[in-house]
């Protein structure tokens, strides 16, 4: 749920750093992200699929839409890992970053001729394809360019993740890929073979996010495996790689247990061998995509409290209102997912008792509620400080400007020295696009 390096005493501090510190140096809200703990998270990550797979591992691509910047794509090739994008922009800050061409794998449902003709230009390792009007594109593109490019074909496998149906992403009714069980994936094979620009190298699946256990995926891969199978006797050749997706739960809230890497790749691991053995295959190289696992836990975000107001209910009962100085602009999770999240009073100990609260931000909408239902210290005031944890994915990726609010900084912090990496944004920001 945290980060290594955080500390909860007299006042969370992290790498030896206090929160009083951090925001009278860089300001509320931000988000403080552990740059020895994100380093180390994506190594584990790696070494487990050493580990599993051995001569057979493949790569394991980071989600740049979790969180990135070019900061980070130079951490990300610092470790050696690759990293999944899905749009030109997203693109554009890993190929800023310096992460190797090579390295970098093309998602997306609609992606432009634009961005295709970016990613090909540019020698990006794997396009992920996700239509049969992709495939004529891609095709086009790469004859063009006279090159032949590698892709994948993204299927699903139709299975049911048991996760929020907006993050689940391999039951039939969904936007992306294609279908195993309809023969639209055999379609699209036959489809990407008339053309000598093109190279399949294998198949994809990615079935949602924030799962645990791993039953799913272990039912994910005996489909994708099976079709490998079918491949092989149809065109008397196997296909060498295999992309297993992600999207692995982390710790939100206290009692939760994350998804350990170890863990769910020898599993994987066993499912895989087991497959390929019952059709006579050779064992793929097997790649996946860790999701939220990598950055989610890295970073918090430090809030200060504007106001607070107690409310009476129908019911006689009371709740707190606490008010903080963001809210659905910089984590749209709970709005969007009906996501939960935790807090604490960062500033300081609290001996009094606790009050049932909820956490809101500034925004003009009911809904802008950051924490539905928490038990807080009724002695919180304006100009306490506080931190909520596990939101290194997707809270700055899909921050807005909602009420025409700036978006936060991101400052990174290691061995007790903090910097910023991505710059708070201004009112001059905000008018600058205005013609």
């Amino acid at each position: 749920m945290w980060s290594s390096s955080v500390k909860i005493g007299a006042e969370l501090s992290i790498a030896g750093i206090t929160a009083k510190q951090l925001a009278k140096d860089f300001g509320t809200p931000s988000f403080f992200i552990d740059e020895a703990d994100f380093r180390a998270r994506a190594l584990a990550w790696n070494e487990a699929l050493q580990q599993s797979f051995g001569p057979h591992a493949g790569t394991v691509y980071y989600a740049a839409k979790a969180f990135i910047c070019t900061e980070v794509a130079r951490w990300i090739k610092d470790v050696g890992i690759g990293i999944d994008v899905c749009t030109g922009g997203e693109l554009a800050v890993a190929l800023a970053g310096g992460i190797e061409p090579a390295k970098i794998e093309l998602h997306g449902n609609n992606k432009s001729v634009a961005e295709i003709e970016k990613a090909i230009a540019s020698g990006v390792g794997i396009i992920v394809i996700d239509s049969l009007y992709e495939i004529q594109t891609v095709a086009t593109i790469a004859a063009r360019a006279n090159k032949v490019q590698r892709v994948l074909l993204r299927l699903t496998p139709g299975v049911e993740a048991h996760t929020h149906e907006s993050i689940a992403t391999a039951h039939e009714d969904v936007k992306f890929g294609f279908s195993i069980a309809s023969g639209a994936a055999w379609d699209a094979i036959a489809a990407v073979n008339t053309h000598s620009s093109l190279e399949l190298r294998g198949f994809h699946a990615h079935i949602g996010s924030q799962i645990f256990g791993y039953e799913s995926f272990e039912l994910s891969a005996g489909r994708l495996i099976g079709l490998l199978a079918r491949y092989r006797d149809e065109f008397k050749k196997e296909l060498p790689e295999l992309d297993l997706g992600g999207g692995y739960g982390i710790a939100y809230l206290p009692g939760d247990v994350a998804v350990a890497p170890a863990e769910v790749m020898h599993a994987l691991s066993v499912a895989v061998t087991n497959n390929c053995t019952l059709h006579g295959l050779k064992i793929p190289n097997i790649s996946i995509e860790p999701g939220r696992a990598i950055v989610g836990p890295t970073m918090f975000t430090l809030y200060e409290v504007g106001t607070v107001k107690d409310v009476t209910l129908e019911n006689g009962m009371h709740r707190r209102y606490i008010s903080v100085d963001g809210g659905m602009s910089d984590n749209i999770r709970p709005s969007l997912y009906g996501a939960e999240y935790t807090t604490i009073l960062a500033n300081r100990i609290s001996s009094a008792a606790h009050t049932s609260s909820r956490l809101v931000g500034k925004h003009c909408e009911t809904g802008d509620i950051i924490i539905r239902e928490i038990d807080l210290p009724e002695d919180i005031v304006p100009g306490d400080l506080l931190a909520v944890p596990a939101t290194g994915a997707y809270g700055r990726s899909m921050a807005s400007n909602y009420n025409h609010v700036p978006r936060p900084s991101v400052v990174a912090v290691k061995d007790g020295k903090a910097r910023v990496i991505v710059r708070r944004e201004s009112i001059e920001d905000l008018l600058a696009l205005d013609i």
